[in-house]
């Protein structure tokens, strides 16, 4: 069974750095599209980075040039190292994986920019 588990949120001033990490677990054969999404309250669920396979990386407007989007073959991790952060990056982020027969999510990990 597939399992997506994120980690590294937390609450950071603003202009501050965090890095997310999603670590992946079970047998994937083939993989369309990977990344992240987020959610803040009272919005819907929003593309953050998104990697189709052998392809590059799109990233949302509001986080070019701050975001960066990666993976980790020997450990199985997609991450997101989030640098500048604002207010308005305060939401639930969620990674997740598209395969030719399912979309899996990860639980979200809560990323809080104040001061």
């Amino acid at each position: 069974q597939v399992q997506l588990v994120e980690s590294g949120g937390g609450l950071v001033q603003p202009g501050g750095s965090l890095k997310l990490s999603c670590t992946v677990s079970g047998s994937i054969v083939t993989i369309n599209n990977m990344g992240w999404y987020r959610q803040a309250p009272g919005k819907q669920r929003d593309m953050v980075a998104s990697y189709a396979w052998g392809g590059a990386t799109q990233y949302a407007d509001s986080v070019k040039g701050r975001f960066t989007f990666s993976r980790d073959t020997t450990k199985n991790t997609l991450d997101l190292q989030m640098n500048l952060l604002k207010p308005e990056d305060t939401a639930v982020y969620y990674c997740y994986l598209d395969t030719p027969r399912k979309h899996y999510w990860g639980q979200g990990t809560q990323v809080t920019v104040s001061a």
